[in-house]
């Protein structure tokens, strides 16, 4: 099951079930917004289900792509991890940080009041803070008790999404040094059109791990084709990490953190960072740039057959107003 968000005046937008070629869509009266129907799962999804099952006998109405918004726009928590072992081993190259425990997640609480649509322009106040993308997949919980297993968490995985984690390189590190986390460095994140119901991957979904390409092309010319199978935590593991001492609300969106491969000479890289770290490690000294303004970046992820399950972000950066 596809699920997207309108855009109608409202901050949460207008929920629709969308059909398996995205081409039509149908709304559910029942829960007008995603974030709603996440808190009442066990109510909402056999009436979401019920509408996907017309759309496939080929009721809706059409599609419009450039009404669609994040499909879930704001929401009560984002937590973003740090799953990629050899992404996690390059940033320690690239900003001169000590090898951190390998025995544990990294985790960070970011921005949750607004997550930008799949094309959206991304305003920036100054290119010489680095900017960067980052591509991910995440999951939307529904409510988590605290102290929940790795085991039993990945019953409360409803939904699966993919994120463009924007960052701006030349404040992370200073940031990070200060040992509170990340404020100015993490701007809002984008979401592609799509959420989709695990099932929806099909054995794509394994072991807690969505199991797709993500291919992302920087103007236009590829910059990676990596694959999100080789996570060193996967997201139950992820999950009972974040609520080993809290709740976690139903709506929580949890993060892989940047999609990264041990073959990255073949397989490219998901953000820039990555790949300026892997020329330090090479030559010395990084070559690749930051993104300018006018800059654009896309991304889509892909399964095994070809199928982009969750539509494609396509975003262009300018000097904010």
């Amino acid at each position: 099951m596809r699920l997207a968000t309108l855009a109608n005046g409202h901050p949460d937008g207008a929920l629709v079930v969308v059909s398996d070629d995205g081409t039509r869509c149908l709304p559910c009266v029942a829960w007008p917004n995603l974030l709603t129907a996440v808190e009442n799962w066990a109510q909402a999804e056999g009436d979401l289900r019920a509408i996907a099952a017309q759309l496939a006998d080929g009721e809706g109405a059409p599609l419009e792509p450039a009404g669609l918004r994040a499909p879930l726009p704001r929401s009560w928590q984002w937590l973003d991890g740090s799953a990629y072992t050899t992404h996690g081993e390059l940033m320690q190259i690239a900003f001169h940080m000590d090898p951190v425990p390998a025995d544990r997640p990294l985790m960070y609480q970011g921005l949750s009041d607004r997550f930008l649509g799949p094309c959206d322009d991304i305003g920036m106040p100054d290119e010489a803070l680095g900017i960067d993308f980052e591509g991910e997949f995440g999951v939307i919980v529904d409510a988590v008790p605290m102290g929940t297993s790795a085991r039993d968490a990945e019953r409360h995985i409803r939904l699966l999404v993919q994120i463009n984690d924007w960052s701006l390189r030349t404040l992370a590190p200073v940031e990070m040094k200060t040992g509170f986390g990340w404020v100015q460095a993490k701007p809002a994140c984008s979401m592609a059109p799509y959420a989709v119901t695990p099932d929806e991957l099909g054995a794509d979904w394994s072991n807690g791990r969505v199991c797709c390409d993500l291919h992302v092309d920087w103007n236009g010319e590829r910059f990676g084709r990596v694959n999100g199978a080789c996570m060193a935590f996967s997201f139950p593991e992820l999950i009972a990490h974040a609520a080993r001492t809290r709740d976690l609300v139903a709506g929580t969106i949890i993060g892989s953190g940047t999609v990264s491969n041990p073959d990255y000479a073949t397989k490219g890289s998901a953000c820039i960072s990555e790949r300026r770290a892997i020329e330090i490690i090479a030559a010395g000294a990084p070559t690749t740039p930051f993104m300018a303004f006018g800059d654009s970046v896309r991304m889509a992820g892909v399964q095994s057959s070809g199928r982009e399950p969750f539509g494609v972000i396509e975003q262009k950066v300018r000097k904010h107003d």
